[in-house]
């Protein structure tokens, strides 16, 4: 007797190519949950595992039933039908079990498996999303969906953060595909399932909401029904892993305790499963793809040696995989392991939209919040990000309702002191039962706590790390354990999540958090003259013992420290240190130290260093050598520290004919382009020998083209 698979599998054997293929068309027409696409290429076999992956072995006999009636084949319905019911007599029902299989060890699968599921969807129906309440955030209530693109992994080689960031303004080229989170696997299998889907994206876009969106949609039924069972593993709570050597089950068995009962039976081989690694870039695993092979999952191994062999397909080759990562960190992975390579862009224009009306429900206000960022194009595309949508909705929300102004003027640096001041009073509130308090007072009363952090910032984002744990903050004078005032502060300011065996791992809630508390902790060590924390910006590999105490009993000025800063940032290939410079040049402006009152014992009159400080960005800017990537950051810098004279001079290129005639260097070729991307001025023409005769440039202005109606 067959199984219930081999019926079916049987049957199909006995169509003709043509009816096949009929068989085939009816099955997507009449069925959403098998795509047109599947079909096209699925031959009897994935048809058949299709069939009972979506439908159950029951429900796909009564549709290969029916379909087969449909198309002219009552005979082998009848034949199917029949032998269904035969089997069913010998109680042999279970499509991916064999006759004679173990009905004790049937039994504890499917419980296991049932059970898990449940977990899963617990697990992934909320999501951290930086409020002030306990309770995390309900995904279904928020979830706006993002803009991801199937890309190609020769781009991923060392990319630069600050530079994806900007490409929002690059987000939709007609021949980008997008595909929906819930697609994944689907796109994996069509392309090539023996590889893996691996996706990108900058901090805080949205990856891991992604990831937790595809677990919601399994653990309820609603998409990849042929999936058995997922795991969810998260680098963070792998470094944690101090085995030197383990198997495929005991590294499972470390965050799903409940395999436990599991180890002889026949998950690896009976079940369809797939692994989701989240956070690439956070791991702090030695990855070496040309390690020893491991096949089977009760060999022992390293943890990296284990995640290597996955990926290549050596270990469980008939298992799905899914990395996400930073895209500086995505390029561990070689791309001929990779089957899907996707980028997780953030939100569209309408996206951003949707996300602001479904956090904000007073209609006045939100139409009063999306004009305002919608005119401060800066802000505006920074907003693809969806954390720094919410930093934004939380700052002008407050800033709206407390002071009801129409014309709010912000730099990034000063919205990210207002987040502060207002997550700080939050804190106040609903840990210390406080009234809101004036901004002074507010940064006085939790001065130390603030300087704690800010320290921790600054340390980490040297070693350029995103994550942290307890040793980490211990070294920075922070007692989780009996600080409970640290406490409020992580509910408010901090990302927490419970790592394995329940220690915590700790991280900003985004990233650029933790570049605005570094800039702040460096702006305080340089009017404490604490020059132990500023040798950092002074220093290289080259640097002598006694060069080190000569620096120490210097007297280092404003314009020194962000000229070192400002080579420092650019010499990194992953731009690690580009928003903390942008956050440092803001932080020195009078507007920004006056908010910062109270946590600063007395401002500093910046007026000179910052003039000296713009003339170096400038002349910095003149070199032709410079990469595209710090030239618009050191453009951000300016436009933080409020010198708009680069801005306008390109701007009066591109509204006047005064600029003909006289060739631009090619950093402002480049620049000319940002601006005309970044703003909503269409050119009636584009004429790149209006602005340089060097072929050469005009390259640079090719991307300048989506902002005019006519080019030559």
């Amino acid at each position: 007797m067959a199984s219930v698979k081999d019926l079916l599998l049987n049957t199909l054997m006995d169509l003709e190519n043509a009816d096949l293929k009929w068989f085939q068309w009816h099955l997507q027409k009449d069925h959403k949950r098998i795509l047109k696409s599947e079909m096209e290429s699925a031959d009897r076999l994935k048809t058949v595992d299709k069939m009972v992956g979506c439908f159950g072995a029951e429900e796909a006999v009564k549709i290969m039933v029916d379909i087969l009636r449909k198309i002219n084949q009552n005979d082998l319905a009848e034949q199917l039908e029949n032998e269904h019911k035969q089997a069913q007599a010998t109680g042999i029902t279970n499509a991916s079990v064999p006759v004679g299989a173990d009905k004790h060890q049937i039994s504890e699968l499917e419980n296991f498996l049932k059970t898990h599921k449940t977990k899963m969807k617990n697990k992934a129906k909320y999501i951290f999303e930086g409020n002030s309440d306990d309770s995390d955030t309900d995904l279904k209530a928020v979830y706006t969906e993002l803009f991801i693109t199937e890309g190609d992994m020769k781009d991923v080689n060392q990319e630069h953060e600050i530079l994806k960031i900007d490409d929002a303004l690059k987000t939709q080229k007609s021949q980008d595909k997008p595909i929906k989170c819930e697609d994944i696997f689907n796109e994996l299998r069509r392309k090539n399932e023996e590889k893996i889907a691996l996706t990108k994206g900058v901090a805080g876009i949205g990856k891991t909401v992604s990831v937790h969106k595809f677990i919601l949609d399994w653990a309820e039924d609603e998409t990849s029904l042929d999936i058995d069972c997922v795991f969810l593993l998260l680098f963070r709570e792998i470094n944690m892993i101090k085995d030197t050597e383990i198997n495929l089950h005991e590294f499972l068995m470390k965050f799903y305790p409940d395999l436990k009962g599991l180890e002889k039976s026949k998950l690896y081989t009976k079940s369809k499963l797939a692994f989701i690694f989240d956070g690439l870039d956070e791991s702090r695993l030695r990855l070496d793809f040309k390690s020893k092979s491991v096949d089977s999952v009760e060999e022992r191994s390293s943890v990296d040696v284990l995640f290597t062999n996955l990926v290549k397909g050596t270990l469980l080759p008939s298992a799905l995989v899914w990395v996400t990562s930073r895209p500086a960190a995505a390029n561990q992975i070689p791309p001929r392991c990779v089957g899907l390579f996707t980028e997780v862009r953030g939100f569209t224009d309408q996206q951003k939209e949707e996300y602001f009306r479904k956090r904000i429900t007073d209609q006045t206000l939100v139409d009063r919040i999306i004009k305002h960022i919608q005119t401060n194009r800066s802000l505006y595309i920074m907003c693809h990000i969806p954390v720094f949508c919410w930093i934004t909705a939380t700052v002008l929300q407050h800033i709206l309702i407390r002071t009801n102004e129409e014309n709010i003027s912000t730099t990034l640096t000063e919205m990210y002191i207002h987040f502060l001041l207002i997550q700080m009073n939050m804190k106040n509130q609903k840990y210390d039962e406080q009234e809101e308090q004036q901004d002074t007072k507010l940064l006085e009363s939790n001065k130390e706590m603030i300087l704690k952090l800010a320290k921790l910032a600054f340390e980490q984002l040297k070693q350029e790390n995103i994550v942290f744990y307890e040793e980490d903050l211990k070294a920075c004078g922070i007692n989780v354990s009996k600080d409970a005032e640290f406490t409020g502060m992580i509910a408010e300011i901090f990302k927490k999540a419970d790592g394995l065996h329940k220690r915590k791992v700790f991280s900003f809630v985004h990233l650029s958090v933790q570049e605005f508390l570094a800039a702040v902790h460096v702006f305080i060590c340089y009017l404490n003259k604490n020059m132990t924390e500023l040798q950092f910006f002074f220093e290289d590999s080259q640097t002598t013992a006694r060069q080190k105490l000569q620096f120490f009993f210097r007297n280092v000025k404003f314009h020194e420290l962000t000229k070192s800063a400002t080579d420092k940032a650019m010499q990194s290939e992953r731009g690690h240190l580009d928003l903390f410079l942008r956050f440092l040049m803001g932080i020195s402006l009078e507007s920004s130290q006056k908010l910062l009152k109270g946590l600063i014992k007395h401002t500093q009159d910046t007026t000179e260093s910052i003039r000296k400080t713009t003339k170096y960005i400038k002349q910095q800017q003149q070199d032709e050598d410079i990469r595209d990537e710090a030239l618009v950051n050191l453009f951000y810098c300016l436009l933080e520290l409020k010198d708009h004279s680069l801005f306008e001079e390109i701007q009066s290129y591109i509204s006047s004919d005064e600029g003909s005639g006289r060739d631009l260097s090619s950093s402002m070729c480049t620049l000319l382009t940002y601006v005309l991307l970044m703003s909503e001025k269409v050119l009636d023409e584009l004429n790149p020998k209006r602005f340089t005769s060097d072929p050469s440039n005009y390259e640079r202005l090719i991307p300048a083209v989506r902002c005019c109606r006519k080019a030559l």
